[in-house]
């Protein structure tokens, strides 16, 4: 299927949810845990915990591999990452998808298996299983984070403010009260959405939003501290984004993000990585300055959380400028952002231009395998896990919804620069949509309550397709073909009398990434690629070092060489060792003679 076709996969995504009296589509701890266990029955599947979390439920990691000449922890691998955000339930889905494509092909072509007894394939498909389960609960909200307690409104107290199911439907939708000092008005093309008023076009606000929900600690906001605290998709190192909302305590603060960190950092043959969460930079590609889309979020979920925008600078801990723990001047600063910049060299936040076309070529495969040219939303991506995999782990590193919204035909099809929501409603039936309608508040009187049901950019409601997660494994198959794959496919002796050789190597690159992206070279976060020849330093005449090391070498195919002079005796035997870190090890014993 090719980029951009109005797809099978599409359409058979239907929005949001969940429907009242419909199974859910998706996987509690338990189902997931189940579902892991049936992998790992396969021969080529293994199954351990890398973390346990706040409430005692493990962080299940699936390894893909296949017995074969080299170590598992020596081969080229790629780690998957999905549901780090705790209401991306459709990740885990699509990463359990994609496990079980991939041993289904092992099992029946020959090409597959290959793959699997030189490479290894690391599969996380709920790294916030706390987070997650909450969504199997009474109550529905759209929740990010995990289950660690967290002082949201800065007043000393946890959890106190949590949502108010107002109209008792089980869900946590919007909330539109009249006000006319709003900033609000019933969108004039559809009375479902809500637009800020336009002061240029003669509009007047009419209404104030908020999230469904009361005042339950008195201090002028509504649901502002919920339970549970951190996203993990904002608890990593780059850019991370300082004293701001779900962002946690500190840099990688949580169990299940420390976990991550330390399986990538022990296993340093992972040489790319993928993540299905809220960011992309995998059907859209970064742009010719290295730089991602730009966020697009629907507009009722801006506009409700723009009611609780100032909670960060009040508070107990807030007001006075003096306060280390609060105070709006420190809320967002980041140490060296206002530092001279000749003081040294700055956190690189934009892709390489050397690294930019392996994007592009990921992204067109990927557009290739699923069909998708759209995300159902894009947030911006700060302290996410697969920033880190490139700036500071150095591989190529990838992000995705993983799905499309339906987009309708003909007539209801959305103009040009239509929102989000325009987008989804015009998809018609597959929408969960809550129509606006009147309750009773106890602080604002009489309110109208509706808006998209929690979840509904986040999550297709019925789930995903057979074909849609096959497809998603057969781009994980062709990604774990891209690694870079180091072999010696030339060596040679060369006899110059009285004990004296010269000994020869070809290297090459088979896979289509190099050894290491240009930021892995410049990062040095790679390890650079080494050939060495098994005889004593002290026997080399001269030539390459004995431990010969070249920053990178390019993929498809493309070779280096090495040389040594060195002494020894005919009949001896050498032997010859190439190692890339993101690709493998090869050795070839040649005779002197």
């Amino acid at each position: 299927m090719k980029r951009g076709t109005p797809s099978l996969l599409c359409a058979s995504l239907a929005l949001a949810g969940p429907i009242a009296g419909q199974e859910s589509p998706w996987h509690d701890y338990e189902a997931l845990s189940s579902a892991m266990r049936d992998l790992a029955r396969s021969d080529h599947a293994s199954i351990e915990s890398i973390a346990r979390t706040m409430e005692g439920r493990d962080v299940w990691m699936l390894r893909l591999a296949a017995d074969g000449p080299t170590p598992i922890d020596e081969r080229p691998g790629v780690l998957v990452v999905a549901n780090l955000s705790a209401d991306h339930l459709v990740g885990s889905s699509i990463a359990l998808a994609s496990a079980r494509r991939v041993l289904e092909r092992a099992e029946s072509e020959a090409e597959v298996r290959e793959l699997l007894q030189r490479n290894v394939l690391y599969i996380v498909p709920r790294a916030n299983p706390d987070g997650a389960e909450a969504f199997f609960g009474d109550l529905d909200w759209d929740r990010p984070t995990n289950a660690r307690p967290v002082d949201d409104d800065n007043d000393g107290r946890v959890d106190e403010d949590a949502p108010n199911d107002l109209n008792g439907d089980g869900m946590i939708t919007v909330m539109r009260v009249m006000d006319p000092e709003g900033d609000f008005i019933v969108h004039p093309d559809d009375e479902r959405l809500m637009k800020r008023a336009d002061a240029t076009a003669g509009e007047v606000g009419r209404y104030t939003l908020h999230w469904e929900g009361i005042d339950d600690d008195g201090d002028g906001f509504l649901n502002e501290d919920l339970p549970g605290g951190v996203d993990l998709d904002r608890n990593f190192q780059h850019e991370y984004p300082y004293y701001q909302a779900y962002a946690g305590p500190h840099m990688v603060s949580e169990p299940e993000t420390r976990a991550l960190i330390d399986f990538a950092v022990a296993n340093r043959n992972i040489g790319a990585i993928l993540t299905f969460g809220h960011h992309d930079n995998l059907v859209t590609a970064p742009n010719g300055q290295g730089r991602l889309a730009g966020a697009s979020l629907p507009d009722l979920h801006v506009f409700a959380a723009e009611a609780n925008g100032d909670v960060l600078s009040t508070g107990v801990y807030g007001t006075t400028p003096d306060n280390i723990r609060g105070g709006l001047r420190l809320r967002g600063a980041q140490p060296g952002r206002d530092n001279d910049p000749q003081s040294g060299r700055r956190p690189q936040v934009t892709v390489d231009a050397q690294d930019i076309p392996y994007f592009e070529a990921v992204a067109e495969a990927y557009g290739e395998h699923t069909g998708l040219d759209a995300t159902p939303l894009n947030r911006t991506a700060e302290g996410a896990f697969f920033q880190f995999g490139y700036y500071q782990f150095g591989v190529p590193s990838f992000s995705t919804q993983g799905w499309a919204l339906p987009t309708g035909e003909g007539d209801d099809a959305p103009a040009g620069g239509a929102t989000l929501e325009q987008i989804a409603l015009s998809g018609a039936q597959a929408v969960t949509y809550v129509p606006w309608a009147s309750a009773a508040h106890p602080q604002f009187g009489q309110v109208e309550i509706g808006g998209f049901a929690p979840g509904a950019m986040v999550n297709p409601v019925n789930g995903i397709s057979d074909e849609h997660g096959a497809a998603q494994g057969d781009f994980l198959v062709d990604l774990a073909g891209m690694l870079p794959r180091i072999s010696i496919v030339e060596s040679e002796v060369t006899d110059h009398g009285g004990g004296i050789f010269t000994v020869e190597a070809v290297v090459e690159n088979a896979g289509y990434f190099p050894t290491a992206l240009r930021h892995g070279v410049v990062s040095r976060s790679v390890q650079q690629t080494m050939v060495q020849i098994g005889v004593d330093a002290d026997d080399i005449v001269t030539g390459d070092d004995k431990t010969a090391r070249i920053p990178t070498l390019a993929g498809s195919g493309h070779r280096a060489r090495f040389s040594w002079v060195i002494r020894g005796s005919r009949g001896d035997q050498v032997e010859l060792y190439a190692r890339a870190q993101k690709g493998g090890t090869d050795t070839v014993t040649v005779t002197l003679r």
